[in-house]
């Protein structure tokens, strides 16, 4: 069974006290999820329209975990922690090879 991964690129971070709200959060709710940080961080380097902001990949047992993730109650409430206007991000769930 493939590994599902989730992937965060923040685009801009306007309020780093809602993000360090959501992370106390989002990191706990992730890991009782069966998730596994690869990388979080700004980038070491962005190529062609990258952005050196921030980038999260966390890896999941499987596909289905990695997707079910985002509707837990624990990790909604982190999204509702974050709030809306605090971050602008492009967050997937892609599928192991």
């Amino acid at each position: 069974m493939p590994k599902g991964y989730m992937i965060s690129c923040y685009r801009s971070i306007s309020n780093p006290e809602k993000l360090a709200d959501y992370a106390k959060l989002a990191g706990p709710a992730i890991v009782a999820a069966g998730g596994k940080f690869l990388a979080r961080g700004p980038a070491s380097r962005a190529m062609e329209d990258g952005i050196m902001n921030r980038t999260v990949i966390i890896e999941f047992e499987s596909l289905e975990a990695a997707m079910a993730l985002y509707d837990t109650p624990a990790y909604q409430e982190a999204v509702r922690a974050l709030g809306e206007g605090s971050v602008e991000r492009d967050m997937r769930i892609v599928e192991g090879v």
